[in-house]
Parts: C-alpha cells; structure tokens; sequence
C-alpha cells in the first residue's frame, strides 16, 4: 500500500516535470518516458522502477538540465529505490 502511494507522488512529480516548459524538450520526454516505463503493469514494480531510475539517472546526468530539474529528478530516483 505505501509503495502505490508513493508511487502514485513519484508520477505526479514526473507530470510537473514533463510539463515544465523552462526545462529542454529531452528532459521532458525523458520524464514522460520514465512514467510510461512505471505504469507498465505487464512488468513487476522493481523492474519497472529500475527502468525508471535508468532513464532518470541519464537525464540528470545532462548537461543542460537545470539545476532546479536536476534536484527534482535525483528525488524522484531517491523515492523509486525505496519502492519495494
């Protein structure tokens, strides 16, 4: 049950995210990208988190990221590798 909600706060942090027009188009389909991998339910959660987190840890990883986007994204891979 805690796992969904967080979750559930993780896909709405990547929707702000993937809407946020201050941040390059890459970043935001990343994001975007990253949310369809966790909604994937053909796959179990901790696969599912571990594409996610891959995916992020690329983007954060850009150098054009702001350091605003880049704060948001190191959170969100904090909050996926607690997701059991």
């Amino acid at each position: 049950m805690e796992s969904e909600t967080r979750l559930k706060q993780v896909m709405e942090i990547l929707d702000q995210l993937s809407e946020d027009t201050s941040v390059p188009r890459n970043i935001r389909r990343g994001a975007t990208d990253s949310k369809e991998r966790l909604l994937r339910e053909s796959d179990a959660l901790d696969v599912r988190c571990a594409s996610a987190i891959f995916i992020l840890d690329e983007l954060a990883n850009d150098p054009n990221i702001p350091i605003h986007a880049r704060t948001l994204i190191w959170n969100i891979i904090s909050q996926l590798e607690t997701i059991k």
